[in-house]
């Protein structure tokens, strides 16, 4: 029922949301605002399924961020689906909710040029060593495979994956998406070498390099 934010997003490692922050100022705005709301309403069902103490059911608010009636009743509908889904309730019932991964000196190389960089994360869904195995969970408004699969490449999801599967070396990792529209639950896995695995990773050493010229971090 908590009305603040967490403190997480106040520590001072580099995250992937800062790598998006980042990328933002090269978008077209519409872009961004796409974007802007989908990450929205995603905090809401993220919530509904690992953080439910961030919620308040009668003011319609998650996380200090307030929502309407409707949304909420669709992210309901959304939870049942993601339980409905055998894999679904069995990663999450062997997962640690909402993991803090903090990793100091992280190295990174982009064009022959290694740094380091202080970076973090924070899990959905992690269940190693118990599966071997972490997760993510999104909502998206494709109504197919297909079109969820599309929306991962077009929001970076794969980025994030492999940022996250790097700083804490896990080798297999699965994006769970959960339709707004038809309440379909969607299923794409990431593993360690694999297409999507080198599609985030290259995204994420391009971003953080920009980010160490900016900022100062690129002495080794």
């Amino acid at each position: 029922m908590s009305e603040f934010k967490d403190p997480y997003y106040g520590r001072p490692e580099i995250s992937n949301s800062d790598l998006s922050e980042l990328k933002r100022f090269w978008e077209p705005e519409v872009l961004r605002h796409d974007k802007e709301a989908a990450y929205r309403f995603g905090t809401l069902i993220d919530c509904m399924i690992t953080e439910p103490e961030k919620i308040n059911f009668f003011k319609f608010t998650c996380a200090g961020n307030q929502y309407t009636r409707d949304e909420f009743e669709r992210a309901e509908e959304m939870k049942k689906a993601f339980y409905r889904v055998p894999f679904c309730k069995l990663l999450a019932q062997h997962s640690e909710f909402q993991k803090v991964s903090i990793r100091h000196g992280f190295m990174i190389t982009f064009g022959g040029v290694r740094f380091r960089l202080n970076v973090r994360c924070k899990w959905d869904l992690f269940a190693m060593p118990k599966l071997g195995l972490s997760g993510d969970i999104k909502s998206t408004t494709a109504e197919t495979q297909k079109q969820f699969e599309e929306a991962c490449h077009y929001f970076e999801y794969f980025r994030q994956r492999a940022w996250y599967m790097d700083i804490e070396d896990v080798n297999n990792d699965m994006l769970i998406g959960i339709s707004k529209k038809n309440y379909r639950v969607f299923q794409v896995p990431i593993t360690r070498g694999d297409a999507r695995y080198r599609e985030g990773r290259a995204q994420y050493e391009d971003l953080s390099f920009k980010y160490a010229y900016m900022f100062g971090h690129l002495a080794a």
